[in-house]
């Protein structure tokens, strides 16, 4: 549920910023021009952290114990950090002030007749979906299964025995004979 909440928030996030948020017109002394803000273009922050977002969510399983905590918390902080910067920017016009006065030339240009669109809020439920997997990473995460630690290095693990060698198996002979040993002298 967790893996599907965190993949569906952050795909929700990076498709609500590529959508226009705001809409506006320019005045200038010959007439007017419309101008639109996408969310990229009004904050970076929702995208950034989405994908935040997506690699906690692969290293949440890759991890065990306090790591496993540890990135549990950081993908929902960055679910936390998609809402916070969505609503922040939601009611932003500052984007387009600025496309303005760049396109007409005169630096106190605004923009007239501003609205915005649902896709901030859009971004704001996707983000809510990324905090939610990361609370269930932190509840339950420490249920979850982890990777297997079969190739780490460490003393912990019981090493295999080597069984004795028989010189009489045609594969020790081989090996006898890449050492450069004569396997048939006594």
């Amino acid at each position: 549920m967790a893996l599907l909440c965190g993949a569906l928030g952050a795909a929700v996030t990076l498709l609500a910023t590529r959508q226009r948020w705001a809409q506006g017109t320019a005045t200038v002394a010959g007439g007017g021009f419309p101008l639109t803000a996408k969310g990229s273009d009004v904050t970076g922050v929702p995208a950034a952290l989405a994908i935040v977002g997506l690699a906690a969510l692969v290293a949440v399983f890759a991890v065990r114990r306090a790591g496993r905590l540890l990135v549990a918390g950081l993908l929902a902080l960055s679910g936390v950090g998609v809402v916070a910067a969505a609503l922040v920017a939601a009611s932003d016009g500052s984007v387009l002030d600025e496309k303005a006065a760049q396109a007409s030339g005169d630096t106190s240009a605004t923009v007239g007749a501003l609205t915005h669109t649902g896709w901030p809020y859009v971004a704001v439920a996707g983000g809510a979906l990324i905090l939610l997997a990361g609370l269930l990473a932190l509840r339950y995460g420490s249920l979850w299964p982890a990777m297997s630690g079969r190739y780490e290095r460490g003393a912990d693990r019981p090493r295999r025995r080597s069984r004795p060698v028989d010189p009489e198996r045609p594969e020790e002979m081989w090996k006898a004979l890449d050492r450069g040993e004569d396997p048939t002298g006594a």
